[in-house]
């Protein structure tokens, strides 16, 4: 009898052809924007054409997940990433706003089927936010795309 192997679908980072909006916190501008730069950048390395990048800024965290339901059900868009730091402060508005954004990435995430990457970054202080703002938006851009191609192939077994 014929041995069968199982089927396996490796990670796929090739962005031709992919469309991704990318929504970034204002809050923390400094932290948002090197998010922004270094998950750009890496897109273009990965091959995501820049006219298939739609960027979309909003006031803070908590709106993030307003906007990415708002992207993902137009239909246009094969990954959504998210960007943006919530850096603890004196009060318990710190963990409010970290569990609710990444609750609200979740859910629409699972909501809608459309990948997010979550580049949402919860720090003690303004060094830890810094020391992580490019290398994290590098890997949401990874992220994405290698979940784009992942949801394909699994389309594929399914015909």
């Amino acid at each position: 009898m014929p041995q069968q192997s199982m089927t396996e679908i490796s990670p796929d980072m090739s962005g031709r052809g992919v469309r991704i909006a990318i929504v970034r916190a204002r809050f923390n501008e400094r932290v948002g924007s090197a998010m922004l730069a270094g998950c750009s950048a890496r897109l273009a390395e990965l091959g995501v054409q820049v006219q298939d990048v739609t960027v979309v800024s909003v006031p803070g965290a908590l709106e993030v997940p307003l906007a990415l339901q708002k992207l993902a059900t137009t239909g246009r868009y094969d990954a959504l990433v998210a960007v943006g730091a919530v850096i603890r402060g004196e009060t318990y508005h710190f963990e409010i706003v970290s569990n609710e954004s990444a609750a609200g990435i979740m859910q629409v995430q699972l909501d809608t089927g459309i990948p997010i990457a979550n580049g949402i970054l919860t720090t003690e202080n303004d060094e830890q936010a810094d020391a992580r703002s490019t290398v994290k938006g590098r890997e949401c851009a990874e992220a994405a795309v290698e979940m784009v191609n992942l949801g394909r192939a699994v389309a594929r077994l399914a015909k």
